[in-house]
C-alpha cells in the first residue's frame, strides 16, 4: 500500500473513530463507565483532553489501515469491519486487563464490557477505512 492510501485511510478512519468513540463511550455508555469505575479516586479528568483523544484515534486508524493493507484479494467493507473489530478487541482486551491487574481504575464488569464495545467501535472504523480505500486506485510500487 502506498503512502497516500495509508495517509487517507488514517485520516478518514481517525475522524470516524474519534466521532464514534464519543457517541459510544461518552453519550451511550458514559453512565455505565462511571458506575463501574474502580476504587481509584480522581482518575477521570473534568474535561477530557480532546487533542490526546484525537491523536489516539489517528494512531488506531493507522493500525487498522496497515492491517487492511496486508489483506490478500479485494478490499471489502466486510473485511474492514472484521479487521477493525479484531484489532479493537485485542488492543483493548490487552489494555483493560493490564489495567485491571495492576490498578484500581475499573471493576471487572467494565474490564470485560469495554473490549466487547470496542468490537463495534473498531468495526465501524474499519468499515470506513475499507470503504475509502476500496474507492482509491492503488498506485504501482
Amino acid at each position: 500500500m502506498d503512502a497516500k492510501r495509508v495517509l487517507i485511510g488514517t485520516i478518514v478512519g481517525g475522524v470516524i473513530l474519534y466521532a464514534t468513540g464519543y457517541l459510544i463511550f461518552e453519550l451511550a455508555f458514559g453512565g455505565f463507565y462511571e458506575a463501574n469505575a474502580g476504587s481509584a479516586a480522581g482518575v477521570p479528568r473534568e474535561a477530557p483532553l480532546q487533542w490526546a483523544l484525537a491523536l489516539a484515534s489517528f494512531s488506531y486508524a493507522a493500525l487498522v489501515t496497515l492491517g487492511l493493507a496486508n489483506q490478500a484479494g479485494s478490499l471489502s467493507i466486510g473485511k474492514g469491519v472484521l479487521i477493525g473489530a479484531i484489532a479493537g478487541f485485542l488492543i483493548w482486551f490487552t489494555v483493560d486487563f493490564t489495567f485491571y491487574g495492576s490498578t484500581n481504575i475499573a471493576n471487572l464488569t467494565r474490564t470485560i464490557v469495554d473490549p466487547l464495545l470496542e468490537i463495534v467501535h473498531g468495526g465501524i472504523g474499519g468499515a470506513a477505512i475499507a470503504l475509502v480505500l476500496g474507492r482509491m486506485t492503488p498506485t504501482a510500487a
